[in-house]
């Protein structure tokens, strides 16, 4: 029984890319993640999970109240002039283990990057920096600044304050 929960467990899973890019023609930096995980693809928007401190973070860093909505985030992200996506459109995946990832598509940034004022681009966690840095850095001439991952897989590394410490480097680019 062990071995049938485990290679469901590890099983792969194709997925597409869920959410248009959040940005306008203000926005100034992106940033991106790896791929919408499986809480956020159900909640219906980027850092969706409960636990992620994506949002925490953002808020904190901006000195603003905790974001609820959907449209509280967009508005909030727009008014700051923060675009946000991920790097992949699509890819095979267990679950939200970014470590699983086979068969990457990169998303085509050429809309969003001529639609903007983006001149820097922030990626979220060591997977989304790999995958930017291989496969997006020599379209589209931006490199990447890493920023911690803010997942709950990561909580052991980067607590809520130090998460926030290293987040505001963003509005020197702003």
């Amino acid at each position: 029984m062990d071995f049938d929960l485990n290679e469901q467990k590890n099983k792969l899973t194709t997925v597409v890319h869920p959410f248009e890019p959040v940005y306008d023609k203000n926005s100034k930096i992106l940033i991106l993640g790896t791929m919408a995980s499986p809480k956020s693809r159900e909640y219906g928007f980027y850092y969706g999970h409960s636990q992620n401190n994506f949002w925490r973070v953002i808020a904190a860093v901006f000195d603003s109240h905790i974001l609820q909505t959907i449209d509280d985030k967009k508005e909030f992200l727009l008014k700051n002039n923060i675009a946000v996506w991920d790097v992949l459109y699509s890819c095979r995946i267990s679950g939200a283990d970014d470590n699983s990832i086979k068969d990457p598509v990169v998303n085509d940034f050429t809309d969003i990057l001529a639609k903007s004022q983006i001149k820097t681009i922030f990626t979220t966690g060591m997977t989304a920096t790999k995958l930017y840095k291989k496969y997006c850095y020599e379209k589209t001439q931006i490199s990447s600044i890493y920023l911690p991952s803010t997942s709950p897989a990561n909580r052991k590394y980067f607590d809520l304050n130090r998460l926030i410490e290293e987040y505001k480097i963003i509005i020197d680019y702003i």
